[in-house]
């Protein structure tokens, strides 16, 4: 009769400890995400999309969370040549 109490007891202690570890993995990984949404680089003029050279400007802090608040950031304007399919286009 003990050993089927402790048993279950024990089931469920490690059912509900791994329920809560669970939850609190989902919740560090969304406020992660939150963070690396925020990382400017691919709205901006000087990334290039290329794994190579991803920034011409800062290339070491490229896509990385050194990123956020990056004093060099433009927006992209009609002439930016990053994330394009089609052949370049010409400025005028």
């Amino acid at each position: 009769m003990m050993l089927t109490l402790f048993c279950a007891v024990s089931g469920w202690a490690i059912l509900m400890f791994l329920i809560w570890n669970v939850w609190i993995t989902l919740k560090t990984g969304a406020s992660h995400l939150k963070t690396l949404h925020q990382i400017p680089c691919s709205g901006c003029e000087y990334f290039t999309n290329d794994y190579r050279l991803k920034c011409t400007v800062n290339p070491v802090k490229a896509c990385s969370l050194e990123a956020l608040g990056c004093l060099d950031f433009e927006p992209k304007t009609d002439c930016c040549n990053a994330n394009q399919k089609r052949p370049r286009k010409l400025c005028k």
